[in-house]
């Protein structure tokens, strides 16, 4: 299984990107997916998840109300929508499957699968 993140790269504050997570199989097979983001001289931390269905989101309260992730699961895809980004929010981002959702919210760092990580920058 390969995750895929694309959609990285440089925005002055206050920007938007958008960050794309294609999987080398069928996203069904998980019911919990997520991304996470590691800045320099940090540990990784979670941004966000979301259920098999879509219907169920979790938040880090550091992004609520500006990320916002969702799934394709007809395109094997999760994204996240990054608005009004700060300078803080500069880091690798990775995306994370898992068979478990309740493991994603958790933020373990014993994912099933982890994708590569794509780098956003947040310039002020």
């Amino acid at each position: 299984v390969q995750l895929q993140a694309s959609g990285g790269g440089l925005v002055q504050a206050g920007g938007s990107l958008s960050l794309s997570c294609a999987a080398s199989v069928r996203t069904f097979s998980f019911n919990g997916m997520g991304w996470f983001r590691q800045a320099p001289g940090k540990e990784r931390e979670f941004v966000a998840a979301i259920s098999l269905s879509g219907s169920n989101t979790y938040y880090a309260d550091s992004v609520k109300g500006r990320f916002t992730i969702s799934r394709d699961n007809a395109k094997n895809t999760v994204y996240l929508q990054m608005n009004s980004l700060k300078p803080e929010d500069t880091a690798v981002y990775y995306c994370a499957a898992d068979r478990l959702y309740s493991q994603v919210v958790s933020g373990a760092s014993s994912m099933d699968y982890w994708g590569k990580g794509t780098q956003v920058t947040v310039s002020s």
